[in-house]
């Protein structure tokens, strides 16, 4: 069944090996009959900084509150032309892949813009009631797939468990859990290709082979079993209850084992 893919990628340079897997994307889901629709955030120039030009019709003129200003934007329809365009590709898309080089242990700064800028409140959060209620496995998003790959200057050692970096799932929970499952994307497990500076002709073949497999199985793979606010095993939407994940803290005890 044909469905819509929005491919949304941060990399300014056009001989990056980023760029050469986000069109290996393209060229595969194109195959399989699927439709793609594309963000390619430096192309576009996109704005990074979410400030205060974002709402030309301010609630309060006197102080900035992006909260109150970016639902009132959403609510009476006063959002920038380029963020409503994003948001309509997250409500049409069926999954959404992220393709990015790690810059930091995080992404680029301009696909952090645009995370804050697209996820406005009453859209992303604040969802339906203006709370906290429908987050987390639920929002304006569910029953999406989304897809993360990321491409590492370090070794795949760095990132191993007990490596000097950190597991990539933990460095990269801000991004998985927080901004593709909070507002409600089933998130599959995050596609890595390590020391990317260094690799060869050889190894970017045998990379895009692997990377077009898991293309293949978008909608079918399970995806990261992260706890949903509503499951449960959140009596108060805040705090795991002590019966859940015992003798666990931190980032493990938010994914089912």
């Amino acid at each position: 069944m044909k469905k819509k893919i929005l491919i949304v990628f941060a990399h300014p340079e056009a001989t990056s090996l980023t760029l050469t897997m986000v069109n290996t994307s393209i060229e595969t889901l194109e195959k399989m009959g699927h439709e793609v629709i594309l963000s390619d955030l430096y192309a576009m120039k996109w704005k990074a900084v979410f400030d205060e030009s974002d709402f030309p019709k301010r609630v309060n003129s006197d102080r900035l509150s992006f909260i109150h200003e970016s639902g009132n934007a959403y609510a009476t329809q006063n959002q920038s032309a380029d963020v409503v365009a994003e948001q309509k590709k997250l409500l049409d898309a069926d999954a959404v892949i992220l393709q990015f080089p790690l810059w930091w242990y995080s992404t680029p700064a301009i696909l952090k813009g645009w995370i804050e800028r697209v996820y406005a409140f009453g859209f992303a959060y604040g969802y339906k009631n203006g709370t906290n209620e429908f987050r987390f496995g639920e929002g304006i998003l569910k029953g999406k797939k989304a897809l993360v790959s990321v491409y590492t200057g370090g070794p795949q050692a760095d990132y191993s468990p007990r490596g000097v970096n950190g597991p990539i799932e933990q460095l990269l929970f801000p991004l998985t859990h927080g901004a593709l499952f909070y507002p409600g994307m089933e998130v599959l497990p995050t596609h890595v290709i390590h020391s990317a500076a260094f690799i060869t002709p050889d190894q970017v073949e045998i990379e895009k082979e692997l990377w077009k497999k898991r293309l293949e199985n978008l909608f079918i793979e399970k995806p990261i079993p992260f706890r949903e606010q509503n499951g449960g095993d959140y009596p108060d939407r805040h705090i795991l209850k002590d019966t859940v994940a015992i003798g666990k803290t931190g980032i493990v005890a938010h994914i089912v084992d």
